[in-house]
């Protein structure tokens, strides 16, 4: 079972990841990314992945 989680303390909100994998992070209402799928759907698990390896200050972590 895969999960994906996000160091929001580090998040700068650029929406990168919530772009590229709208199926498990959003933008919460206080402008920062967080995850709403859990545990990752399979089908997902490239695309988090891909947000993760994107994620311009590496706040993501897919495991």
């Amino acid at each position: 079972m895969m999960k994906a989680s996000i160091d929001r303390s580090g998040c700068i909100g650029c929406e990168l990841c919530a772009d590229t994998c709208p199926a498990v992070f959003r933008m919460a209402e206080d402008g920062l990314a967080e995850v709403y799928a859990d545990p990752l759907p399979e089908a997902d698990v490239s695309t988090a992945r891909e947000a993760a390896d994107n994620c311009p200050v590496s706040v993501i972590t897919v495991k």
